[in-house]
């Protein structure tokens, strides 16, 4: 049986679950951040150590600015009324990416994050104005300008998910099979689940079989 130390999670297809059920990508959103709870409740279930969540990619801003303030309003009343039940219930908030946010918004994710730095019963990896080729690049830039070694083990030190162990589950819902520029050089040995359910829609089932399924595969790593 396979361990399970990392899952990580795009989570696709809110806006359409939201003109669908509710006439507003919005309201898909909003539907969405209640699935966040129920599979972080279900994490610390099955003892997963981390979560990484791709939340607001870099490629996101091109999306409407109303669409993007809802998001980010959204995410900041999630800070404001829940990080401290997160604190109590031992969970660490990591935030990867770049924070070029509204001052309002960044000074809430520094304060989770130092909040919950010592916590150690999840470590939850929220994915902010990420993308992966820019964290590649710019861990080679960092190895460059201190004159490191160009290897992977220099590599990964650069890397934003340093000390993190590369996931061992990558879940995409929403019935579209890519990987949109999230932790392309973590997710090389990956397995790799596309879900038809629109992310508003995932359950603590699904996720579930996912981890069944997962706990069967023979991983071979490259041998046989």
């Amino acid at each position: 049986m396979n361990p399970l130390k990392h899952v990580a999670i795009i989570m696709d297809g809110n806006g359409r679950w939201g003109i669908k059920y509710k006439n507003s990508r919005n309201a898909g959103h909003k539907a969405g951040l209640n699935t966040v709870e129920k599979i972080i409740k279900e994490s610390i279930e099955q003892k997963i150590q981390y979560l990484t969540l791709y939340a607001f990619s870099t490629e996101n801003w091109r999306r409407p600015k109303e669409e993007i303030k809802f998001l980010f309003n959204l995410l900041e009343n999630f800070l404001i009324n829940k990080i401290n039940d997160l604190h109590k219930q031992n969970i660490k908030l990591k935030i990867i990416g770049g924070k070029k946010f509204s001052k309002k918004l960044n000074n809430l994710l520094n304060k989770a994050e130092k909040k919950t730095c010592t916590n150690n019963k999840l470590q939850i990896n929220l994915a902010l104005n990420y993308g992966s080729k820019t964290e590649i690049l710019n861990a080679v830039k960092k190895l460059i300008k201190n004159k490191e070694t160009i290897n992977e083990k220099n590599l990964n030190k650069n890397m934003q998910t340093k000390n993190i162990p590369d996931p061992d589950i990558l879940i995409r819902t929403g019935n579209t099979k890519r990987l949109s520029n999230f932790l392309l050089w973590q997710i090389a040995y990956s397995e790799i689940f596309f879900e038809k359910k629109l992310w508003p829609a995932f359950n603590k089932n699904d996720f579930r079989k996912i981890i069944k399924k997962y706990k069967k595969i023979k991983r071979n790593f490259g041998s046989i």
